[in-house]
């Protein structure tokens, strides 16, 4: 398998740098605009090592050219390099590489986990459904909208069941950039190489997500947007791990999956999934900055392992980070609270769709993330019927303002600003709206 490893550039060289230098995945599949050089410590460096390589762009341009965020965020100087040969790089290969001059950064292509809440396969739902649209005053919002095809909701996850009865006629521009060439794939089920556009999801997390969003009720209740669209992007394979499932990914796949939802016209995106973190530089830092950058609302899981553990990209400035609260609204258990949560929303005994066209119950941050990106979606698509555009601070004010408080403090740590409630964030909406 041919190994892959990410640079980035230094600001200062990158306009010195000569090569007509394809975007990854455009490779990938068509290696007739082959490049095998980048610049000449680098070259030299990897000759010395007997290594023959291609180098690739990390990041396709929106445009034909680089436009101002997309430099702003330094996304232009990340290069992905794929080595020719099927072999194992050299242990201090990657410590060089980060010496030499022009050099800002180097990572290998790396495989994470996000731990996949085990559903639980049912043919029908209970009244904790209706308990569950009770509990953020669903029922308000929907008098006023169900949502506008104009709002696009991009789900980053597992894939989705793309025939599902619940979301046929709701898909706009599918795509899937799982792809571990280079990694030893043992243990993981189905596909894990072919990034294309077609993101069927294998094992129903990313389904489950997706119909809390925006399914069209049939054999359960209608999503929380149901007239919203979405977006499927597959950034995450299954791996078994014991008697678990993880979604298990690359980092930098997920970036370029964020990168193409914000080029192909997401309002929201949905990250039910985290990785923990070491070392340097933020999981998805430059990516998320520059999809805050063009206003696309970023809304992620905080974790389940009920600890003040950091998970990206829920930890990192600018997301809206999202905790669960039980049947009771008291906080779960399994919530995690490293990041600094900014709301919290259902995410217990969900039902919703699953794969292979059947439902399934499942809880998790992973289930409370898209009621509030549901929520954020009836927001934008009310504010669009209505002339007027709402701003990633205008949401996050509108949520601080209007969620129920657990308790007399203003924010808690493991509550964030409270519990949304959609009939007072439709009433503050309305308020700023008509100022």
């Amino acid at each position: 398998m041919k190994q892959h490893f990410v640079i980035k550039i230094s600001k200062d060289y990158q306009s010195r740098l000569v090569g007509d230098f394809p975007y990854w995945r455009d490779f990938i599949l068509d290696k007739s605009r082959a490049v095998t050089s980048f610049f000449p410590e680098f070259d030299q460096l990897l000759a010395y090592n007997l290594l023959s390589f291609w180098v690739t762009k990390e990041y396709k341009s929106q445009f034909m050219h680089w436009n101002e965020a997309e430099i702003f965020s330094g996304l232009d100087r990340f290069y992905r390099v794929i080595m020719q040969q099927d072999l194992l790089l050299p242990d201090n290969l990657l410590e060089k590489i980060k010496q030499l001059p022009h050099i800002e950064d180097a990572t290998t292509i790396t495989v994470v986990e996000a731990e996949i809440p085990r559903p639980l396969v049912s043919a029908q739902q209970s009244y904790s459904s209706v308990m569950t649209e009770d509990l953020i005053y669903l029922k308000y919002a929907k008098l006023l909208t169900k949502g506008s095809p104009d709002v696009v909701v991009a789900v980053l996850d597992t894939g989705i069941n793309l025939n599902h009865r619940e979301l046929t006629g709701k898909l706009v521009h599918a795509a899937d950039f799982v792809n571990m060439e280079g990694l030893d794939t043992t243990g993981f089920i189905g596909d894990t190489l072919d990034n294309d556009d077609v993101p069927e999801d294998e094992v129903g997390h990313g389904t489950h997500v997706s119909g809390i969003i925006a399914a069209r009720g049939i054999n359960m209740n209608e999503g929380v947007a149901p007239n919203c669209r979405i977006m499927p992007v597959r950034v995450l394979a299954t791996m078994k791990d014991g008697n678990r499932l993880v979604g298990a990914g690359i980092i930098d796949n997920i970036n370029t999956g964020i990168k193409y939802a914000v080029d192909h016209g997401a309002d929201i995106i949905n990250m039910s999934l985290g990785i923990q973190h070491e070392g340097g530089g933020l999981p998805h830092e430059e990516v998320i900055n520059y999809a805050l950058s063009k206003d696309v609302t970023i809304v992620a899981a905080s974790g389940n392992d009920g600890r003040p553990i950091k998970y990206y990209p829920g930890a990192l400035p600018g997301v809206i980070a999202v905790g669960a609260v039980d049947q009771t609204g008291s906080v779960t258990s399994f919530s995690s609270y490293g990041a600094e949560i900014t709301v919290v929303a259902p995410g217990a005994d969900i039902y919703s769709s699953f794969s292979n066209n059947t439902y399934a119950y499942a809880s998790g941050t992973s289930q409370a993330s898209p009621f509030v990106c549901g929520s954020i979606a009836l927001l934008k698509s009310y504010a669009k019927q209505h002339g007027a555009t709402l701003t990633n601070n205008m949401i996050r004010y509108i949520l601080q303002n209007s969620s129920d408080k657990t308790d007399r403090e203003l924010r808690t740590e493991k509550a964030g600003y409270g519990l949304i409630n959609m009939a007072d964030a439709f009433k503050l909406l309305q308020y700023i709206i008509k100022k």
